[in-house]
Parts: structure tokens; sequence; C-alpha cells
């Protein structure tokens, strides 16, 4: 089924052109005019610039010269290579641009009929979860020489790649808001795929080359299934962003991977080499330039040793201007990241992989204000911002929270030609915020109905952010997720436009929760916080269930997101709203809860001898009228449960029973029975019970080892 397209600004394509031709006129935006609002908001304009329709540059104009292809892409006076790699990544796969640039053949000038020209054309971008449609028309800035001051194709008389670019800039505000920016954003923009960033550890690649060797396959194999994929060499602190290495490559410069190759070498390579495999990527440069001098750029010695028709035999051709190949060994030494952007097409991540999509709409909001009541206030925080590494590692899923650490400033690191780095500015701004005031501590109001409180250092405020629960069954599972806050870029033009940190936890929570968490006991999985539109953390999680927390760096900033949960198997997501479980129709005639007991069921033990058949066995634990049943252990005499329960109770003076359960042939026969007597508050206490009743054969006291926590429901929430 089609996904369903939005137009932007209210503006309709089809309804614009036929009006246009009925009045036998040629489009002219009121929304993005050809004027100095359209181009820059800082800077004044160049001395000559004008308009011109692409009939005024040239006698025959085409969206399209010979098809499209990367060598229609030359990056013009804007710094916008980010976006410019990523187009160049687009314009490889047909079914990608096609989505981008829809009804190509209508959209082109057509000689026959000339009259059906109506000067107006239409791209779509994914935006939020939503494709966009975006209206432009065809005058397109140029230089005093009559140039096209931006973006530009090889053949004077082609524009798809300029209309483009224009369609972008609309999108975005005007073209100055595109100078600077993270290659991810825009691959989002252009799929609607799920962008992850790959940090290369340079000296352990450089050392290991099993490391390295895993690597390429994970990059060959992505390449394979058409994923789109661009890399950079991170600036260190002291470089400057575009300053170029001795090699011809050049920092903070987005280039595209456009093959990923391994081959086996010609004779005379051979004996020179010694190596039996080559392990080459081919680059792409978005400015149309090859700069690298190293192995393998055309010139070098290998290259001169290996005729044309070897390279074409090998594979190693170069299609397209500012193309180069390059040895992976070279390619790990120089750079520094690698961004994949995996595809999403009909519910498929990869082709040989099906994952399921399921995605959620949330806010970070300030609390709702009532009448008679003051707005929430927040002021400083006792936890400072640090800048730099990252504390917390993707896929690292032991219990962390201690610190918290952001990462400003990535989507300036890429900020091609003519940007500038504004990396510094960012963690100025946001040092600033954190300090604010005396020793930097909250004071802290924060109404519990915000749904904006900061990371998991604020640990006053951080479970009021917005919760998104999901369970993983059966086995263990592997989940990416992604995390994607709206676009501000068009808020540059009014002194804003700058990304907020932003990440997420995912918390494991009890089996049978349905309500709010108000605690965090365990941390499943932890991003790095950073202030780019996208976060995405890949990993594996037992069964049992999740609660994901989206959350800005610090409290109190706004704005609207996009949680997305890739899984193979069908996991539900959903957002929990309420502090306390809704009652059924039944409950509604008894006491309200007054106590909540969380029960975390860890082991049990004897239940066989050392050389006798353990039996298989299972825990059901009630409190009142609710009971949870635990996954069955085969042949185990000391079972781990490792289950966790919570109980709203309306009798606390009653007991908890805990039943130990063999699972048989026929039926299941009762070990053992405890209970649990819990004091009305109390934090976490363990208890270690004797199991009372049923069939002993094991000769072995056995027993249970438990922890109970409770809390009175009222001061809980």
């Amino acid at each position: 089924m089609p996904e369903r397209v939005h137009s932007f600004q209210g503006q309709s394509f089809h309804k614009l052109r036929r009006a246009c031709l009925r009045r036998g006129a040629l489009f002219k935006d009121p929304l993005f005019p050809a004027t100095g609002q359209s181009l820059f908001y800082k800077r004044e304009p160049p001395p000559g610039l004008t308009w011109k329709r692409p009939r005024e540059m040239c006698k025959d104009p085409r969206l399209f010269v010979d098809g499209i292809s990367t060598r229609d892409l030359h990056q013009g006076s804007l710094g916008n290579c980010w976006m410019v790699a990523a187009i160049s990544c687009l314009a490889s796969e047909p079914s990608l641009w096609k989505k981008v640039i829809p009804d190509h053949v209508e959209q082109d000038w057509n000689p026959k009929h000339p009259d059906l020209y109506a000067g107006i054309f239409h791209f779509r971008f994914w935006r939020l979860g939503r494709w966009m449609d975006v209206v432009v028309d065809d005058r397109l800035p140029v230089n005093g020489d009559g140039v096209l001051l931006f973006c530009r194709s090889a053949t004077p008389r082609e524009f798809w790649s300029a209309l483009l670019e224009k369609a972008y800039a609309k999108l975005n505000g005007c073209y100055e808001a595109l100078e600077g920016g993270n290659t991810t954003e825009a691959l989002i923009d252009f799929t609607g795929g799920v962008s992850e960033p790959l940090s290369l550890d340079r000296e352990a690649l450089s050392l290991h080359s099993e490391q390295r060797r895993v690597f390429f396959q994970t990059l060959a194999k992505a390449h394979e299934r058409k994923a789109l994929i661009t890399c950079s060499i991170r600036p260190a602190e002291g470089e400057t962003v575009e300053s170029a290495l001795d090699c011809g490559l050049v920092r903070g410069h987005a280039y595209g991977i456009t093959a990923v190759r391994k081959m086996r070498p010609g004779e005379r390579l051979l004996q020179t080499s010694g190596m039996a495999r080559l392990f080459m990527v081919r680059m792409r440069n978005p400015w149309g330039t090859t700069d690298w001098t190293g192995a393998w750029s055309q010139g070098s010695q290998q290259w001169q040793q290996m005729s044309r028709a070897e390279r074409e035999k090998m594979g190693l051709t170069v299609r397209d201007v500012g193309e180069f190949w390059m040895d992976f060994e070279d390619f790990c030494h120089y750079f520094t990241d690698v961004v994949v952007c995996r595809l999403v097409e009909q519910a498929l991540l990869w082709p040989s992989s099906h994952w399921r999509e399921v995605r959620r709409y949330g806010e970070w909001a300030p609390a709702p204000s009532s009448p008679g009541t003051h707005p929430p206030t927040v002021l400083h925080s006792n936890h400072t911002l640090s800048l730099g590494r990252n504390s917390a590692k993707p896929g690292d899923t032991k219990q962390r929270g201690n610190r918290k650490e952001a990462r400003l400033g990535e989507s300036q690191q890429e900020g091609g030609k003519g940007g500038r780095c504004e990396r510094d500015k960012a963690v100025k701004k946001a040092t600033k915020e954190v300090e604010g005031g005396e020793a930097g501590e909250w004071e802290a109001q924060m109404d519990k109905r915000s749904r904006c409180g900061g990371c998991i250092n604020h640990r006053d405020t951080f479970l009021h952010n917005p919760q998104f629960m999901f369970e993983v069954r059966g086995k263990e599972e592997e989940v990416l997720i992604c995390l994607q806050q709206e676009d501000r870029r068009i808020r540059r033009k009014d002194g804003g436009g700058e990304n907020l940190p932003i990440g997420f936890e995912v918390l494991k929570v009890e089996v049978n929760r349905c309500s709010r968490v108000q605690c965090v006991v365990e941390q499943a999985l932890s991003s790095v916080y950073m202030d780019s539109r996208s976060v995405t953390l890949r990993g594996t999680l037992a069964p049992g269930r999740y609660v994901v927390l989206p959350t800005t760096f610090l409290p109190g900033p706004t704005g609207h997101f996009l949680l997305r949960l890739f899984s193979h198997s069908h996991i539900q997501l959903r957002e929990l709203r309420e502090d306390l479980p809704f009652p059924s129709i039944f409950q509604c005639f008894l006491p309200q809860p007054t106590v909540v007991t969380t029960v975390h069921l860890r082991r049990a033990s004897g239940l066989s001898a050392p050389k006798q058949t353990a039996p298989d066995v299972y825990a059901i634990v009630r409190c009142e009228n609710d009971s949870i049943r635990t996954r069955v252990v085969k042949a185990e005499g000391n079972p781990e449960f490792n289950l966790r329960a919570i109980f709203y109770r309306r009798y606390p003076d009653t007991h908890i029973s805990i039943e130990l359960w063999s699972r048989g042939l026929m039926w299941d026969s009762v070990l053992g029975r405890a209970r649990l007597q819990t004091a009305q508050s109390e934090r976490s206490r363990s208890h270690v019970i004797d199991l009372r009743g049923g069939q002993s054969r094991s000769g072995y006291r056995r027993r249970i080892y438990v922890e109970t926590s409770s809390s009175v429901c009222l001061m809980d929430l």
C-alpha cells in the first residue's frame, strides 16, 4: 500500500499546474519568491546575481540528459556537500530517486508540446514519518557570468539537480539554511530509511586484520542490500574543517561509498604486492574532483601495473567524475565516521531478513496549565554538561545512569564547501544553559505532568518523559530503535534552528506492568545523546517487558519526535499515559489500591540431588486476585527465574504467595509454597524462604530467593 503524501505548505502541484496552463502563464511561487529572502539570511547576495528560467540559459533545457547519474552533481558555492553526497548516493538507485522525483517523465520539457510547460516542478522528501510534496518554480539563481550559483550538472542543459536543491532549500527555509549539515539527515530525508552512524576505531582496525575484515564484510553486506553509505574524516581538536591532508583527502568533508569489492589480483600485481586478495572501496567526492593521491589513485604505481582490460575484468572501474578507489586498510587509516542508511521498503529492513516496523509520535511538552496554578519552573541542574567523548556505548546492557554526556555540534561537522563548523558555538550555548546560575543546581520545581524531564542524570524529573512500552516474547530479540526529532533548520532565519541534544533509555520493567514507570530498576539499553535529528541504537534484548523513554539532554526543552522500532517478530509499541492501571468494570466497586509492591523472584534451590534428574519447573506468584507465571525452566535443580512483577494492592495486610510447580506429562504437581508478608512501606528487602508442602524427592532443603519493595500509592505517584 503506497504511503500517503502530504502537500508542503498546502500547495498542490497538480492544481497549481492546471491553473497556470489555463492562464497561459508560467508559475511564480509566492511562498519561495525569486528574491534575496529565499537565498540568504545572514549575508548579502553576490554582485550581479539574477534569477533565470532554464529556457533563458539554454535553447533546449531538460530535466534529464541521458538519464540520471552521480556525474550530474557538482556542488556550487554553497556549503552543502553533506546534501550533495547524499543525492549522489540517491542517483545510483532508480527506485530511490523516482520516489524523490515523481512523474519525472511528465515533469520534463516536451519539445513537441511547449504549451504544456508551466514552469512548475515538485519533489518529495521524508520528514518525521511523512512524505512531503514540495512545489517550486523553475527560476534559479545565476551569477554575473550566467552560470548557476549553486548545484549544477556537468551538462549545461540538464537541471534536475538544481531544481531538486531548490526544493530542498524551500523545505529548509532558504538556500543558506543548507550550509553545514549531517549526511545522515539528508539520507533519511531522501529515502525514509534508518541511518546508523558507525564510528571507526582506527587504531584497532590498523592493528588487527580480523577486525578490519569483519568491518569490511559489514560494509559489503550493507552495500549489497542497497544501503546508502557515506563517510567523513572528523577534524581533531585544533584542525579546521575542509583542510586537506597530505594524501589529498579533506577533513570534515562528506564522501560517498559507491562500491565495496573483494577481488583477486592479477599475476603481475600478485608478484609485486604478495596479496592473494584485495579489499577495495570506491569513493566519490561530491565536488567532482579526485584529490586522493595514495595507493590505487589514478596514476599511482598500483594503477599503472594493470592494463585497462585487467581493471575492468576485476571490476576496478570508475564510472563518474570524482570517483576513485582506495585500499580498505588505507580507508580505515584515514576515515573516522561512516553512516549506513538502511532502506525500509514494504516492512523489510533488509531483503534477506524480514523486519517489522512500528512507529509512534510523541511530544516533549510542559505540564498543562490549570486555573489558579503557577506554571512549572525549571531552574538549574546539579549535573553539569560534559562535552567530548561518549559515556554510553550502544549495545552496552549493564546498569548505568550515574552520568550522561552529550555530543554537540555533530550536525555541523560536515559543513562542506564554504561552510563553517559551529561546534564551539553549540558547546558554549549548551554549557550556558546548564550552568545558568550559581553552582548549577536544580531547585526543583517541575510538575509531574510535564513530559520534558531531561536525561537520566536528572533523577527527579527523568521519569516525567514520555514512556512507550513493548514486549519481547519467546526468545531474545535483536531490535533497532530510532528516535527522530522535528526538523528545526527552517528556524535559522529567525535566529534558531539548532537541534536539541536527544537520546533515549530502554528500561526493563515488570512483566505485568501496564502503567507508567515510577522508579528506575534496570537499564537494558542506552543511546548516546547528540544534537542530531536522528539517534539510532541496535541491541539484543532478553524476553520481557521494556519501556523506552525518549528524552532531551536537559529538562525543559519542548518539541515533537518520532519513535521507530524494528524487530524480526511482531512487537507492539504503545504509550503509557496513566500513573495507575485502569481498573476493570468489576474492580470499580472495590477499594482503591493503597500500596504498590514489587516482587522480584530470583531463583530456587535444592529441587533435586546432584545425580538425580531435575524436574521441569515453573513458579506462580499470587497477590489478591492477580497471578503471574514464570517461564518453564527445564531440568534444573537450581532454576533461575529472574521474574519481576508489580502488584497494586487493596488489602496490604494479606500475604503474597509463591508456588513452585513441576511440569508433568499428564498433569503438573506442586513442589512447594511460600508466603511473603511485606510492610506497607519498605525499601528493597531480600527474602530466603523455605518451601513448604508438596512432594519432596531431593532430600534437600528447597528454598526460594526473592526481593520485595513496597510504597504507599499516593506517595509513590
